[in-house]
């Protein structure tokens, strides 16, 4: 039976921390980073197996894997109290950090909030901008994306662009705002036909369209509000 590689035998490349020092953390798999937790793996296995076999085990969900206590972690071959711990202390900063960021992280489910985070962005603006809100299941906020910067009565929005911006941010759900410069917030025809271009994108993969709102100084209109969604 042929040996096994330990990771110093790798190639630089693929090697987890290496790795991680040379593209950043988001270049790595969950494997890889749960790897460089652990440090090592068995006589049999690299570290890198050994993740694998125990994310097989959680079907893949990481959430899953922040519930094993360390008597079931102790479990999989190759993983002893110590590297349990790593992996359990690793889960629960995870846990405080998303709370952490949940709590600085505006809710968005009315259009009344929405209008009240968007207007000083955009309502004293002398041109029209687009922008996109994007909501995780809870509904709030990721963070927003500007999209197109037109003229002072229109800006042409690309729906490739927009639906690209959200996949790529993680959104599970999205708000499109636009201001209106003259301060009226009757949406034209325009509106109209560019909130129907999104509702149909949106549906075709799967994304929440929550809203489209109209900014002004001292009002808004709301697409949702207004029943037309």
């Amino acid at each position: 039976m042929e040996a096994k590689l330990t990771v110093k035998q790798w190639n630089e490349a693929d090697r987890p921390r290496e790795k991680l020092l040379a593209h950043g953390p988001q270049a790595l798999s969950d494997a890889e980073l749960l790897a460089i937790l652990i440090g090592s793996g068995t006589p049999d296995e690299t570290a890198v197996d050994v993740t694998r076999r125990i994310l097989d085990g959680v079907d893949g969900h990481l959430r899953q894997l922040g519930r094993l206590s360390c008597q079931e972690l102790c479990q999989y071959k190759g993983i002893g109290p110590a590297k349990a711990v790593s992996i359990i202390a690793a889960c629960e900063l995870g846990r405080r950090r998303e709370a952490e960021l949940e709590d600085k992280r505006p809710l968005m489910t009315n259009a009344e909030m929405i209008w009240h985070y968007f207007k000083g962005k955009m309502a004293d603006k002398i041109v029209e901008e687009f922008h996109i809100a994007l909501l995780d299941n809870s509904l709030h906020l990721i963070t927003s994306r500007l999209i197109s910067r037109g003229g002072l009565t229109s800006t042409a929005v690309d729906i490739r662009v927009l639906l690209r911006e959200a996949l790529i941010g993680g959104a599970a759900a999205i708000v499109a705002v636009h201001n209106h410069p003259s301060g009226n917030t009757r949406p034209s025809h325009q509106d109209d036909d560019l909130t129907s271009r999104i509702r149909k994108a949106c549906e075709a993969v799967s994304l929440q369209f929550i809203d489209h709102i109209i900014v002004t100084p001292n009002a808004y209109y709301s697409y949702s509000e207004a029943g037309r969604l």
